[in-house]
């Protein structure tokens, strides 16, 4: 009874709050939760009359089909080793430019840059696209037409030669996402008291021992745990970036192919629901394991940082 009093009291007491956040749980349920129903498809072969629930049942064939395929290698490979870039790679850029910003001392600038460094991701990826591909078309772009035919070199076919593209997504995904992923850095270094740093500089210490020193410590707990949640999803793409940008060029496919587009062109080419389905329920299963490992690790390591 106490427990059931306290409960009421504390509903009442922030009811407001549980209203707010209302409408994001009912759009997380129906977004997250409803679809996972759908999940059945993976053990399925799915037709139209039977719907989700009445095809006929296969067990792991379509799991069986989707790993003696050579396409399972290349689109894990490339997820993977993706998503290993962009989690230290973007560590480094993310952190670097937060406090580029943090160390402006006119606020003027600071909101400037700010707002220069967030804007392309306010863009759409299809406008991206359009604007990656004015600078790499082979005839028409920007690259080809005026930079290189001037300097007497060479045009190069950017949509059929796979050795540029590795570069050319991990470039435009940093163009386009450093802003965001910078914000919660920059407001963690916002938050850092500032007499640290006069202690510091008292002391003789540089702007960077300060940085390596001070900056960087009182980050770890924010490096952690978005960390975490980056590797559990180091299996998942943006479908956008590796579809989308490259103009589903077939030559570049094997360095552009991921799980995502993947799903997507089973869906759109042979309209294999099953295998799709086992592809998404593969990326989720490991994702999963992977965030419970990581948390594991970091527990073990740091009890406190660890999420849960």
């Amino acid at each position: 009874m106490q427990k059931k009093s306290s409960l009421m009291k504390k509903l009442k007491k922030y009811w407001p709050f549980y209203f707010l956040a209302l409408p994001g749980l009912i759009y997380f349920f129906i977004n997250n939760y409803i679809p996972m129903g759908g999940l059945i498809l993976a053990f399925e072969k799915y037709t139209v009359s039977g719907g989700i629930f009445g095809s006929k049942k296969i067990g792991f064939q379509n799991f069986k089909f989707l790993f003696s395929n050579a396409d399972a290698w290349i689109m894990t490979r490339n997820t993977l080793l993706y998503n290993i870039v962009f989690i230290l790679l973007g560590l480094v850029i993310s952190i670097l430019t937060a406090y580029f910003l943090h160390e402006l001392k006119s606020n003027m600038s600071r909101k400037f840059y700010q707002t220069v460094i967030l804007f392309p991701s306010l863009l759409s990826i299809i406008i991206v696209s359009y604007l990656a591909n004015a600078l790499l078309a082979g005839d028409t772009g920007f690259i080809n037409n005026h930079i290189l035919l001037p300097l007497g070199l060479e045009p190069i076919s950017f949509y059929s030669e796979k050795k540029w593209w590795p570069f050319i997504l991990v470039f435009v995904h940093f163009w386009q996402m450093t802003g965001t992923s910078c914000i919660l850095y920059l407001a963690n270094m916002s938050a850092i008291d500032p007499s640290l740093y006069e202690a510091a500089s008292m002391d003789g210490a540089t702007r960077w021992q300060s940085f390596f020193n001070i900056t960087i410590p009182c980050l770890v707990p924010t490096i952690i745990t978005l960390t975490i949640l980056a590797v559990g999803k180091i299996f998942n793409s943006d479908f956008g970036l590796f579809y989308q940008v490259p103009m589903n060029s077939g030559a570049i496919i094997d360095v552009t192919q991921t799980i995502d587009t993947y799903v997507y062109r089973g869906l759109m080419n042979t309209a294999n629901l099953g295998m799709s389905a086992a592809a998404c329920f593969y990326q989720s299963v490991v994702g999963f394991c992977l965030v419970m490992i990581t948390n594991s690790m970091v527990r073990r390591i740091s009890s406190e940082n660890a999420m849960f």
